[in-house]
């Protein structure tokens, strides 16, 4: 088992841990991975998240235009975007 003793930080308005590399290595996690962050009876566990990246076609049918903006027509120019 591989262990160490860590401080917690902040990080903007949370808190933060820096995981070393070998504690990250035996947990199988890398950057950029999703996990799932939970606390089980005073216990905070990291748990990786199997997810397979979105194909197009599933990005596209989560898209919803009211959140993310959607277009944007404007009639006018705004800077020197002359064409």
């Amino acid at each position: 088992m591989t262990e160490a003793i860590l401080d917690i930080k902040h990080w903007g308005n949370n808190l933060g841990v820096r995981l070393p590399a070998a504690v990250a290595r035996e947990a199988h996690l890398h950057a950029d991975q999703r996990v799932r962050v939970c606390v089980d009876e005073g216990r905070v566990a990291i748990i990786p998240l199997d997810e397979a990246p979105l194909s197009l076609e599933q990005r596209l049918a989560r898209f919803d235009p009211a959140r993310h903006g959607g277009e944007v027509m404007v009639s006018e120019f705004v800077g020197a975007e002359r064409w």
